[in-house]
């Protein structure tokens, strides 16, 4: 069942894709680390979870945003 909503999709853009990559590498190596008692390896991965949301929001004020010129959304049936 698929609702159509007329919008660009909720994030659905190389900026948001870019971030949440980048996060989720950050917060799978910060858990192992946490596990392995490595707290200066922890840190770290919080600095590259930042790193990934300011990616988001650099990429998305250059223009690859949901709304930006340089993205265009897929077509949705």
């Amino acid at each position: 069942m698929s609702t159509q909503h007329g919008d660009p999709g909720h994030g659905d853009s190389p900026a948001a894709w870019t971030a949440v990559v980048v996060m989720l590498i950050g917060i799978a190596a910060g858990t192992v680390f946490f596990f392995l008692d490595m707290p200066v390896l922890v840190w770290a991965c919080v600095g590259v979870v930042v790193v990934g949301a300011l990616l988001g929001w650099i990429l998305s004020k250059a223009g690859y945003g949901v709304n930006g010129p340089k993205f265009t959304p897929p077509a949705h049936d």
